[in-house]
């Protein structure tokens, strides 16, 4: 069956079979209903009817900057009406024809109904919600994330105009997935701090490339789709852990963590992103909360990254630093006054507002500074077209959002996402099943499909509608049996479990969804357990002993969950991971089930077992081995697993050959360039020269890597290249492996594709040692992919 899905053939079935259901929205009409009387701010009418002449204001004038526009605006400020346009909710100034604004909305995975800036009405009911990002991520696909980001953007745009979103979002999350435990997996890219980088790069770039805009030599003039936030800086992933919370938790990091895993997906997100905006966090990082860290705002973001907008702060963290953090016993001023101080521009709150003005009377802080931030502040909303309009988004509207393109994308991300685990014998995809057994408490679920951060969707398609449809449709099913095995996810009792094993045991084939969702990992909630929760463990194990056919195991959560029982049961013969598909995650997970879509996505983070989280406490910071605590993620653990960092398989099979060019690499050192010294585990080993400081030298090698992917198998797939970096063995404490690029192919069955890749070698050779230098060390390095790999050989001339 083609791989190239089946979702185009029954599309149109599965809309006429949803059409009176009762959980799906309806469409709007055509676009171009704009309810607002004005849709920019200098409209010479709008200024008419407030009775003031437009041409007065210098911030008006076209023919300016931003940056002179931005000024003339708030010096036309007192302290008063400057103070309250540094919250969340800027008041406006009417004399001056400044109208209020709502700084605060979300586009996480889809515009979303969190945050006041945004509502759902009459007007604009639901909007496309695809995946959450971690199974996003899944797919490895640059050109999927970015995509994503301009149809969020497009549907912001237009909810922007009839009345219904602002235009910043504080998306998306960029933290790195340091414990499997931590309850916000669902809204990241993994473990890997370059996968993170790479797909904040993408999808901001989605969010806020204005199309066909050339980029300006200035970069505080480049015109932006809608603005987009990288969160939460930095070194957050602790939310509420065995008492431990956010607004309490002091991180201690070292700076060679910072450097090489907390830090480096903001610095992609501001270098090769441009984003708009940062969010500091709630935590402290050695003792600072991150809000009030000048080095940590100023200077790292703003001046070493040279950033262009603005830093918020999550929602209250100047009040968390006050009455959680007790941070030098500060009051309301003070706080307020170190953080402007430090570089926080505006306030997710209400401190600025009620407390900047009395920490300027009373000295603490200069009035120069609020100017500042205002200035921030205002050139991004000018960039956004706030006050002068973006003309080629004047005419986006209601009928531009949940368009069929933007639902068939959820639907590709989706499918892209889906990994599969486990396929005893080629069970799958299910070619027939007269009679189907559907079971368990995520086999009809809906919202729980679509994780936080979302707004009201589209419609739903669950689980068992989208094997309904499928099934029928193909001819492959006659009658579908649904139990739900469990209540809920918490599964807190087996009372419906013997329903479940009598409908296994009249099937021809089972089908198990199993799992998690906000009720056991969330914001606000991370789990102490990777077991699956309740009674679900049992449900799986009896439903599976009693089944008459083959088992299959849909796993849907956001991190991963030591399902070594069901890996090792001959019973279970196919495991799909699934995570929380968005809306139409039912659709997706029927045409990889039946063969339409052939699954290529690969895990972000890795499946530990449930006795790893035993071993140390989700507080310890470090990545490397500390003491009797292992190593965090792939790059430092090689302990066992259930599933390792990166696995998935296909109905098909790939193989690899892996060459490059060059294999040696002779460095010509500088004058007056010094050799780096390295720690080795033996003491014996080491060269003349065994590093160089990255910062110290021209960095201008390149190596080229070539994999060809075969398809071997008898059936069309996509393949994730992923191609690591190995530093030269006995380096202490350096990573076991390093991710340094991936792309995602689809080979023909009985064809071969050619994958290049051109890694700088200062980028990708690198490691960070415990001084937090940058090093490249000499050595053989391995480049690898899959089982194959080839050695380079760095030695510098000095």
């Amino acid at each position: 069956m083609a791989t190239s899905c089946l979702l185009p053939c029954i599309a149109v079935l599965f809309l006429a079979a949803c059409a009176s259901a009762s959980r799906q929205l309806p469409l709007g009409p055509n676009h171009g209903d704009v309810p607002n009387d004005f849709s920019h701010v200098c409209d010479p009418s709008r200024f008419r009817q407030q009775g003031l002449d437009m041409d007065e204001f210098a911030y008006c004038d076209k023919s300016l900057s931003y940056q002179v526009r931005a000024k003339d605006l708030v010096d036309r400020m007192t302290l008063d009406e400057k103070v309250q346009q540094m919250g969340n909710s800027a008041k406006g100034v009417s004399r001056i024809g400044l109208p209020k604004y709502e700084w605060w909305s979300e586009a996480l995975h889809g515009v979303s109904n969190v945050g006041p800036g945004t509502h759902y009405d009459n007007s604009v009911p639901g909007a496309t919600i695809f995946p959450t990002v971690i199974l996003t991520a899944a797919s490895f696909n640059q050109s999927l994330w970015k995509n994503i980001g301009q149809v969020v953007s497009t549907e912001a745009r237009a909810m922007y105009n009839v009345g219904n979103a602002g235009l910043t979002f504080w998306s998306p999350n960029v933290n790195v997935v340091r414990d499997p435990r931590w309850g916000r997996i669902t809204e990241t890219a993994g473990e890997d701090p370059f996968v993170v980088g790479t797909y904040a790069t993408n999808y901001v770039r989605g969010l806020q490339d204005v199309e066909g805009a050339k980029d300006p030599l200035d970069p505080n003039s480049r015109p932006l789709k809608v603005s987009s936030c990288c969160k939460h800086y930095t070194a957050y992933d602790v939310d509420a852990w065995q008492g431990v919370d956010r607004y309490h938790f002091n991180a201690l990091v070292s700076e060679q963590d910072m450097l090489e895993t907390f830090n480096r997906p903001f610095e992609m997100c501001v270098k090769n992103g441009d984003v708009s905006s940062v969010m500091c966090s709630y935590n402290r990082v050695n003792g600072i909360p991150t809000c009030a860290d000048p080095n940590l705002l100023k200077g790292m973001i703003r001046e070493e990254w040279d950033f262009h907008g603005y830093i918020v702060s999550d929602c209250d963290s100047i009040e968390v630093m006050v009455d959680g953090h007790k941070w030098l016993d500060d009051k309301g001023d003070d706080a307020s006054a170190q953080t402007l101080k430090a570089g926080l521009d505006l306030d997710c709150g209400n401190f600025y507002p009620d407390n900047l003005k009395s920490a300027v009377l009373k000295g603490k802080v200069k009035e120069a500074e609020i100017d500042r931030s205002l200035n921030y502040l205002y050139v991004v909303l000018m960039r956004l077209g706030f006050f002068d309009e973006i003309q080629q988004y004047k005419s986006l509207g209601k009928g531009d959002v949940c368009t069929k393109q933007h639902i068939a994308l959820a639907s590709q991300a989706a499918r892209e996402g889906i990994v599969l685990l486990k396929n005893e014998g080629g069970t799958l995809p299910l070619s027939s099943a007269t009679k189907l057994a559907v079971i368990g408490p995520h086999a009809n679920v809906t919202w729980s499909m679509l994780g936080n951060y979302a707004g009201t969707p589209c419609r739903f398609v669950s689980p068992l509608d989208g094997l309904t449809t499928f099934g029928q449709v193909l001819s492959v099913v006659d009658h579908v049996m649904y139990q739900q095995g469990c209540v809920n996810a918490k599964c807190d009792n087996d009372s419906m479990i013997f329903q479940a094993m009598e409908a296994a045991e009249d099937a021809d084939a089972t089908i198990l969804f199993v799992g998690t969702d906000l009720s056991i990992e969330a914001e606000s909630l991370d789990r102490t357990s990777l077991y699956l929760p309740g009674y679900q463990t049992q449900l799986i194990n009896q439903v599976a002993a009693s089944s008459k056919g083959p088992v299959i195991l849909v796993i849907m959560s956001a991190g991963g969950v030591d399902i070594q029982f069901a890996k090792d049961n001959e019973k279970i013969r196919s495991i799909l991971w699934a995570g929380w598909p968005g809306e139409e995650g039912g659709l997706a997970i029927a045409d990889v089930i039946f063969g339409g879509y052939n699954p290529g996505g690969k895990l972000p983070i890795t499946w530990y077992k449930n006795e790893y989280v035993d071993q140390l406490p989700m507080t310890s910071m470090p990545l490397r081995p500390v003491d009797s605590y292992p190593g965090r993620t792939y790059k430092f653990y090689d302990g066992p697993t259930v599933y390792p960092f990166g696995y998935g398989i296909s109905y098909t099979n790939f193989t690899y050959e892996l060459t490059s060019s060059p294999h040696s690499l002779l460095f010509n050192l500088e004058p007056r360039q010094q050799c780096y010294p390295q720690n080795y585990t033996n003491k014996n080993q080491g060269s003349q020269c065994p590093a160089v400081i990255i910062e110290h030298s021209e960095c201008t090698y390149f190596v080229n890597v070539e994999v060809t992917v075969h398809n071997v198998g008898t059936r069309d797939g996509n393949e994730v290249v992923m191609v690591y970096s190995a530093p030269p063995p006995g380096i202490d404490g350096a990573p076991i492996k390093q991710l340094i690029g991936f792309q995602r192919v689809n080979v023909a069955a009985g064809q071969n594709v050619k994958v290049n890749f051109s890694f700088n070698v200062c980028d990708s050779f690198n490691i960070i040692d415990a001084a937090a230098y940058n090093l490249l060390p000499s050595g053989a390095h391995k480049i690898l992919v899959a089982d194959k790999s080839v050695t380079l050989e760095v030695r510098f001339d000095y």
